[in-house]
């Protein structure tokens, strides 16, 4: 079977997710090409899993301390080029097409009738899942985005839908925790107000990744560049994660137990959904705006999670893509719910 496996590449969530398939998929007899768009090819990192990749424009959205910028979005994408890359993606020869929420792949198997699979976060909104902060417009978007003919979602709970666990790196485990030590992702804000934020709290080693910062040591702030290695080894350490209302990071924390607390980017319906859920399934905290109080109650706090210790999602995604049943979706969540 020659399968595309489109990926967007807006944040790091989508490749985290799509690296674990690809390690699978890679090792299986099925033949598979990968597209990434969302973001420039040269800002792209630690793509190996991908191997000779394919990539186009896209389409992304544009933020500024810790908002989505609606007008700078409009401009910065080019829906002409998007429309042309849809139109001149050819996938003939190809049997299916896997999207996770990457529109140029799924929009071109729409219009040239190839059989298409989602698999993401963002296709758990079809279902009746915690929603909040959505619009006409917002909720048009997750549908149309990246449509596919087999949508298969994600989530911390299968809210009595045929959803699917997180797909996690199922290695990651908190071990060898290090006193104190908390692991900051907040890369939709500005650095300037959240290193400002956690510079306060001496008591605390904070390490803060964003593609903002350069790898420096400053007292208890440690500003890291990205890198996924260093990341990993980072969270695995970690008491504690600050970071935005993103899908993956969150679920990875959720998997090996560690206390998190999420600040959902403003006007982005998905993390506000994300941190609604998070609060109501008692999984996490939620600042909706970088507060100082929030933080030192959090950071304070003394909660021991309980490990989800997911399955290997994706594993069984892949034994289940070579049996060609893709509308029989209940029967694979069942089965990983209960491991």
């Amino acid at each position: 079977m020659k399968i595309l496996y489109g990926v967007q590449g807006t944040g790091n969530g989508h490749l985290t997710r799509s690296r674990v398939m690809a390690e699978h998929l890679n090792q299986s007899d099925l033949d598979v090409t990968y597209l990434i768009s969302g973001r420039h090819k040269q800002d792209l990192f630690a793509m190996e899993p991908f191997g000779d990749f394919e990539h186009r424009s896209g389409l992304t959205f544009v933020t500024n301390n810790g908002k989505i910028q609606k007008r700078q979005t409009l401009k910065k994408n080019n829906i002409k080029q998007f429309f042309n890359d849809v139109k001149t993606l050819d996938l003939t020869g190809y049997d299916l097409v896997i999207s996770d929420f990457e529109p140029v792949s799924a929009w071109a198997a729409k219009q040239q009738g190839v059989d298409s699979i989602g698999i993401g976060h963002q296709y758990a909104f079809s279902h009746d899942i915690p929603k909040e902060g959505g619009t006409w417009l917002t909720n048009t978007l997750i549908h149309k985005f990246a449509p596919v003919r087999f949508p298969i979602g994600l989530h911390w709970h299968h809210f009595d839908s045929p959803i699917l666990p997180p797909i996690v790196d199922v290695q990651l485990n908190s071990s060898d925790i290090v006193k104190n030590k908390v692991l900051v992702y907040l890369p939709f804000e500005a650095q300037s107000e959240v290193i400002n934020l956690l510079s306060k709290f001496k008591k605390f080693d904070f390490y803060i990744y964003s593609p903002d910062l350069e790898d420096k040591d400053n007292g208890n702030i440690h500003t890291r560049s990205p890198c996924l290695k260093g990341f990993k080894q980072n969270l695995m350490q970690s008491k504690k994660v600050i970071c935005g209302a993103g899908f993956e990071l969150v679920s990875e924390c959720i998997h090996i137990g560690i206390d998190v607390l999420v600040k959902p980017l403003a006007g982005q319906m998905e993390q506000i959904s994300n941190a609604k859920a998070l609060q109501a399934l008692g999984l996490g905290k939620v600042m909706n705006n970088l507060d100082s109080k929030i933080c030192e109650s959090f950071l304070t706090s003394d909660i021991k999670l309980h490990q989800a210790n997911y399955p290997d999602v994706a594993q069984h995604l892949v034994s289940w893509l070579k049996q060609g049943r893709w509308h029989e979706q209940q029967e694979l969540a069942d089965l990983l719910w209960k491991r």
